[in-house]
């Protein structure tokens, strides 16, 4: 997966700047929650102080060792970081009154305890505003943790935060979680034959996320705002690494924030946990804007993860460098897919410059250059690789019943995947493998011999989310499946009123509603808004509407809160029904419960 004899292990520049600016390392072992839950253990990466063991790729160690430091660190005069707090670090600007809070974390009370900390050593300076770079939980999360319920600050982020954050949070939630317990290895033991790392940072805290809605929109690049007395200059930057994405300068510290648009790694077009694709092309473009903009005015980069870079002349080559990396897989994909190549193909063949593929913040500890070309192929051919064979192959348990027909039964396929693995072509048995686990998901040989090849695979692997997702596929091949326990009721005052029936409209069961013909009206006293929400063919359809909405089975009159309520089965008191109360019950009827343990690795 790797040539890392391109690598200089004893260039220690990365090590000088993470260790850079300390103020104090974390005063406790642990940040709990109020029910006496760990959420952050500082001690779970105490491991990575020793030599890498032959259980971990050693480029992937190395990564590992930068990102666990953890602490307050000072960025520049007036700027600081806490870092290794959680998977994202939470920056702190220095105002005329108190300070500006960027990128809370995941949980407010890792958040809580970063806040604690700065406090400690810079004084109980209030929180007078906080800004959100973009629209990922481990930028927002942790909100709660800064400011009290009702504070009056200014909370600023970029034009469609809003939209981005509940979206990816709630339509595809459930299958987003479940496969992002695996390329974060969540039910992975840290340590050398367990979670090193996620490549970003260490992983994410399990305390109480949130979100509050931004009271100031950023909405295009060059507009300056002052916050507590400090002036920001934004760059808004749509669909790179995230949809709702911008970038800060502070022209009076020299200090340019690049929130995740460039950090210490090759980042993900598409991560594993799902997503809308992202946009490579313009996700270089934006960093040559920023390096336009910015660069010769600053003295140090710094991002919402790993650590900053000090020099004008040594940021606008890392930044430099960021922005030929994403355009040159974006470009070169694209010629290589006009010649006829398909996404495999082409991530098998393509490989980065040597200055690139030497930069040690180029690596694809998070994002590969393997899953990104598949990815950018994506983007713009779809799915489907051109050959009419593959538009109509059997699924995955089918496709594999036959297989393991041809190759002559299941002890034929375990034989022939045990030679592959002992000849070191562990990707083809792990093929041949997963074809005799679907076609007999029962036997406890396949899959035993399964799990030891991708723990193999893990280990060598130098990207950090490949090598959790292996290492999560052994786990589950000797382990059921469990629900992971998320926070989510925290964050579902956020969505508005369209995003919750949009939220049920994903779950109407299809085929069993088919026969249903059935219109509703919901009047919200608290809103002032009426919606039409009617159901038939399957499909619920819905649409804030004027002052008469027209005929109706059954008018609910409720508040918002009230409608999460009912959706949490927690009754009907105080909601007024007008009508066919029956209706409602026929309406939930309709809505299947998502599974939050769907198998991934057996059928």
């Amino acid at each position: 997966m790797t040539h890392h004899d391109q690598l200089d292990y004893s260039d220690r520049t990365d090590f000088e700047d993470a260790d850079r600016g300390l103020v104090a390392p974390p005063g406790t072992d642990t940040v709990t929650t109020p029910d006496g839950r760990v959420a952050w253990d500082f001690r779970a990466t105490d491991f990575l102080t020793g030599e890498c063991p032959d259980t971990v790729h050693p480029s992937l160690w190395r990564q590992s060792q930068l990102t666990a430091r953890a602490g307050l660190f000072e960025v520049t005069e007036g700027v600081y970081q806490i870092r290794g707090f959680d998977l994202s670090n939470m920056t702190l600007i220095e105002g005329e009154r108190g300070v500006v809070v960027v990128d809370p974390l995941v949980s407010a009370e890792c958040a809580a305890a970063g806040l604690a900390l700065y406090r400690e050593h810079r004084g109980e300076r209030p929180v007078t505003a906080v800004l959100f770079t973009h629209s990922h939980i481990d930028h927002f999360g942790g909100v709660d943790g800064v400011l009290a319920e009702g504070a009056d600050v200014p909370i600023v982020a970029p034009s469609g935060f809003m939209e981005h954050s509940v979206a990816e949070n709630v339509y595809a939630g459930t299958a987003m979680l479940r496969r992002g317990d695996y390329y974060s290895g969540g039910d992975l033991p840290a340590g050398p034959t367990g979670l090193v790392g996620m490549g970003l940072g260490h992983t994410a805290s399990h305390g109480t996320p949130s979100l509050r809605p931004a009271t100031l929109d950023v909405t295009r690049t060059g507009q300056e705002e002052r916050l507590d007395g400090v002036l920001f200059r934004f760059q808004l930057t749509p669909g790179t690494e995230a949809p709702s994405e911008l970038n800060f300068f502070l022209p009076e510290r020299r200090a340019l924030c690049m929130a995740e648009n460039a950090t210490h790694n090759l980042h993900n077009i598409l991560t594993l946990r799902g997503a809308v694709v992202r946009d490579a092309r313009i996700w270089s473009r934006y960093l040559t804007e920023a390096i336009e903009l910015f660069a010769a005015d600053s003295d140090v980069v710094f991002a919402s993860h790993h650590w900053p870079t000090w020099g004008t002349e040594r940021l606008t080559r890392f930044l430099s460098e960021q922005r030929d990396l994403y355009g040159y897989l974006h470009d070169q994909t694209l010629r290589l897919l006009n010649q006829g190549l398909t996404g495999p193909e082409i991530a098998e063949q393509l490989e980065l410059p040597p200055a690139l593929a030497s930069a040690w913040h180029a690596r694809g500890y998070y994002g590969s250059v393997s899953h990104n070309v598949k990815a950018i192929y994506q983007r713009y051919m779809g799915w489907y690789d051109g050959n009419p064979a593959s538009l109509w192959e059997h699924p995955p348990t089918e496709s594999a019943k036959r297989y393991v027909d041809c190759i002559g039964g299941r002890d034929a396929v375990l034989a022939k995947a045990r030679e592959y693995a002992d000849a070191g072509d562990l990707r083809f048995a792990a093929q041949l493998l997963k074809h005799a686990v679907f076609a007999a998901p029962e036997d406890g040989d396949a899959k035993e011999q399964l799990a030891r090849v991708f723990e193999r695979l893990g280990y060598g692997a130098e990207n950090a989310t490949w090598r959790n997702c292996y290492l999560m596929g052994a786990w589950e091949l000797r382990h059921p499946p469990k629900a992971m326990p998320f926070g989510a009721s925290s964050m579902a005052g956020a969505l508005s009123v369209d995003q919750v029936f949009d939220s049920m409209a994903i779950r109407v069961n299809g085929p069993a509603a088919w026969g249903e013909r059935l219109a509703t009206v919901w009047k919200f006293t608290d809103l002032g808004s009426t919606h039409r929400v009617t159901l038939r063919n399957g499909v619920l359809v819905h649409a804030e509407t004027a002052a008469d909405p027209g005929p109706a089975d059954l008018t609910v009159t409720l508040t918002k809160p009230q409608l999460f309520g009912l959706l949490a089965g927690r009754g009907r008191s105080g909601i007024d029904l007008s009508g066919d109360p029956a209706v409602l019950d026929r309406l939930f009827a309709a809505l299947d419960e998502s599974d939050p343990a769907f198998p991934v690795v057996t059928p």
